[in-house]
């Protein structure tokens, strides 16, 4: 079992900037990947960023340049640095893990909401 705990969100004006952290525990040994993904109310979760135990990252398009995913493998944490934030930026981010026998995301945090807006 891996136990997520997300923390950082809040309410942001355009052009601002957020970091989250999601902090692991349980089996972490068994991680071989960890993710932030967003949504919104009435669309699909979407991959925002991602990052393997062998630090290859992966980011979505929409922000690319604006944000950074790292992980701390000491503090078995992962942080999604956001810059020059947008109103589309808002939603619901969620912190995942993979453990090495998944194919898919199988552990997930309880989500921090992220408002940008004047």
């Amino acid at each position: 079992q891996v136990q997520l705990v997300e923390s950082g969100g809040g309410l942001v004006q355009p052009g601002g900037s957020l970091r989250l952290s999601c902090a692991a525990s349980g089996s972490i040994f068994s991680i071989n990947a960890l993710a932030w993904y967003r949504q919104v109310p009435g669309k699909q979760r979407e991959l925002v960023a991602s990052i393997t135990s062998g630090r290859f990252t992966y980011y979505a398009d929409s922000v690319k340049g604006r944000f950074t995913i790292s992980r701390d493998n000491v503090k078995n944490t992962v942080y999604l640095q956001m810059n020059n934030l947008k109103a589309e930026d808002t939603a619901v981010y969620y912190c995942a893990a993979r453990q090495i026998t998944s194919v898919n995301y199988n552990y997930w945090g309880q989500g921090t909401q992220v408002t940008v807006s004047s």
